[in-house]
């Protein structure tokens, strides 16, 4: 039975929870409650905040692979992302892709796997977070805007969460799944197997995925070399129900991917590999009316290998090794107070970013030359967030604040004495306090849901931002160095939503807007010299006055019969600084239109997506003009039944008239794959 207290005493307990997640990291033995399981659900009639949040469902929680909702169930998680209503990707060839949220890259973003934060080892970004795990492995991945994702970090575009499939103690005895698929235009091979264990009292889950892929082909049968790769993913999670209200849990990732081409890059990468693990304890009530509290502890280190040593005829060969090693931990609980609901979390990491380049002159009498292109930074961050969800008569609010503190360390006196050359006064240490705060209101008018809020927010510099020695981009042909002077990049947040189901026909607009001040970016610094041979010039990292972004989108589904479902996406993006110039990255107005039928055990999909010429490019960064493209594709699956068990069979054909096209975020016109026949099978056994 809840106790329930008056509106006066809500300071007294919110500075309980604070105490509590500042001093609960041992677990006691409270009273037994029951096990509760987050549930996704769909807009009902009842007073509740609606975040301006993406489920992106990969795998269903019966650990059957989702043939009939996906067009590609075993595509990487590259597509999935892709295909998805906020998020785009920058590509720098077939593999790797990197996530962008409302026009904004990885800097200003929180990318986590099971709230773990990591940091890729490349320089380049040719490592991205996602490049670590594997659909094969994920359940869903959380796509939240702006500050709705500060609970994962501080932010300025928003959060992804990807979301590890656990068996949760289901009482499913002994399951697994055997996986293939097949690709025709780069000839990739898909192979995997998932083998598990789940009662009432314990479960572990095993995962295991291989993928290789050779070069592909563009629209019209052009070759893109280096565009190969390979890549293998073991994954497992663990439970253990100490009792009723008590687990302990555990979970471990290893990636390795080798021999992967970057055709839009004048390097490849030998290998990339990553370690991540975490043990956590879960408890479903606490002390006092406190409940849901969870601590995680979690490492990972990841090594980066780039190298050119495939590519004929370059000008001096280089080996570009990186490491990134990240330690952490976040504590959180929930509390239940009348019409509020809080929830608190403490978190904390520790990072450790290196990276070098050795030049290797052809001339055999030179000498090699070495430089420190990340000097041994040491991140050390520190946050509390605290989120209130208030429940009104006719309305809802979401009132939510982060505040964290965060030290760099350049623990290399080499690379310290590299940056003092352009910055003589820089300090060794720099420390940095972070801050967020966001309201969101909601009122349903019957079936009627509007919503909308105010955020701020705030960023440090990145690694490459700060502290970066001369790195090369192939976009802008520029190199870069980093600025230790920066400020914090500041932006303050609107948006909205709006949400009506009509009969069979929903409808929703969404929108946001981002002022954003001291916006950081590199500004060519005429009076270096560059170090990359045919580089146009030298940019220095620095923050701009202002910059404002725009991101506004129609969404519709409707339901044509009861086997066959419409839905379609228009979306338009915006981005320009304090004089007008426009920003790089910012998509044209991009559609998607599909039809998705399922009776049974068949299913099958057509898709039509395409965007708009990219007429509001930047020279000055790179870009140029991007002409409109469309693509059909489609998709046929069925599922059969063998000896009582499930085989799960798809086919399908992407870009059907062999499109020849890149996109706005394709590096360097890099061209996409062109015709592309793919099939998968997916054998569960239960």
């Amino acid at each position: 039975m809840k106790t329930t207290y008056p509106y006066g005493a809500w300071s007294g307990y919110l500075g309980h929870l604070i105490l509590v997640l500042c001093l609960g990291v041992i677990p006691l033995s409270p009273q037994k409650a029951q096990a509760q399981e987050p549930i996704l659900a769909p807009i009902i009639d009842s007073i509740l905040p609606i975040d301006l949040k993406e489920v992106i469902v990969i795998s269903s929680f019966n650990r059957g692979i989702e043939h009939k909702s996906q067009p590609k169930p075993l595509s990487t998680l590259d597509q999935y992302l892709e295909s998805s209503k906020k998020v785009s990707m920058v590509k720098r060839g077939a593999y790797a892709w990197d996530p962008m949220l409302n026009d904004m890259t990885s800097e200003r973003l929180s990318i986590t796997i099971d709230g773990m934060r990591i940091f890729g080892a490349c320089t380049d970004k040719m490592d991205p977070i996602t490049s670590y795990v594997d659909v094969s492995n994920l359940s869903d991945i959380h796509v939240e805007s702006g500050q709705q994702g500060a609970r994962h970090g501080n932010v300025i575009g928003g959060a992804l969460d990807m979301r590890l499939e656990k068996s949760n103690f289901r009482p499913l005895g002994w399951t697994g799944a055997v996986e293939t698929g097949y690709e025709s235009n780069n000839t990739a091979q898909i192979v995997g197997g998932e083998l598990n264990f789940s009662n009432e009292h314990f479960y572990v889950d095993t995962d295991l995925i291989y993928r290789k892929a050779e070069n592909y082909t563009a629209g019209g049968g052009e070759e893109v070399a280096f565009s190969q790769f390979e890549k293998y993913n073991l994954s497992t999670n663990a439970g253990y129900k100490v009792s009723e209200n008590q687990k302990l849990l555990a979970s471990f990732i290893f990636d390795e991917a080798r021999d992967v081409g970057y055709p839009a890059l004048p390097m490849d990468v030998s290998l990339a590999r990553a370690f991540i693990g975490s043990l956590s304890w879960v408890q479903d009530s606490f002390i006092g009316d406190l409940e849901n509290w969870e601590t995680k502890l979690y490492a990972n280190t990841i090594t980066h290998i780039m190298d050119d040593s495939q590519r004929p005829d370059v000008p001096i060969r280089m080996d570009m090794p990186g490491w990134s090693d990240t330690y952490g931990f976040y504590t959180q609980t929930e509390l239940i107070l009348d019409d509020h609901h809080l929830i608190g979390k403490l978190d904390g990491y520790y990072n450790r970013s290196l990276a070098e380049m050795t030049m290797y002159p052809n001339d055999p009498n030179e000498q090699d030359m070495f430089m420190l292109t990340w000097p041994d930074v040491r991140t050390l961050n520190s946050g509390i967030y605290l989120e209130d969800k208030i429940s009104l008569k006719e309305s809802s609010v979401k009132l939510s604040t982060r505040l964290a503190l965060q030290t760099f360390n350049v623990a290399d006196d080499f690379g310290l004495n590299s940056l003092r050359i352009f910055n003589p006064d820089m300090a060794q240490r720099q420390t940095r306090v972070l801050k967020s705060v966001s309201t969101h209101y909601h009122r349903q008018f019957k079936a009627l849901h509007l919503s909308g809020g105010l955020a701020y927010g705030d960023r440090a510099p990145s690694v490459s931002e700060g502290f970066g020695f001369y790195l090369f981009n192939s976009f802008d042909n520029h190199d870069y160095i980093g600025n230790p002077d920066l400020k914090n990049e500041k932006a303050l947040e609107a948006n909205f939503k709006m949400a009506w189901p009509i009969k069979n026909l929903d409808i929703a607009v969404e929108g946001n807007y981002f002022h954003t001040w001291d916006y950081i970016i590199g500004e060519v610094h005429p009076e270096l010299d560059v170090m990359t041979i045919g580089a146009d010039g030298v940019k220095v990292y620095t923050n701009l006055e202002y910059a404002n972004l725009y991101n506004v989108s129609l969404d519709m589904v409707y339901q044509l019969t009861s086997e066959l479902d419409w839905s379609g996406l228009v979306s338009y993006h915006r981005g320009t600084d304090q004089n007008g110039r426009n920003l790089p990255f910012i998509s044209p107005l991009a559609y998607r239109s599909r039809l998705t039928y399922g009776q049974g055990n068949f299913s099958g999909t057509l898709t039509l997506s395409g965007a708009l010429d990219q007429s509001d490019f930047n020279p000055d960064f790179g870009e140029d003009h991007t002409p409109a493209y469309a693509l059909l594709s489609l998709s046929l699956g069925k599922t059969f039944s063998i000896g009582g068990e499930a085989l799960y069979g798809k086919v399908g054909i992407e870009n059907i008239f062999d499109r020849y096209y890149s996109t706005y975020s394709d590096w360097n016109n890099i061209p996409r794959m062109g015709r592309n026949f793919f099939m998968t099978l997916s054998y569960a056994i239960n």
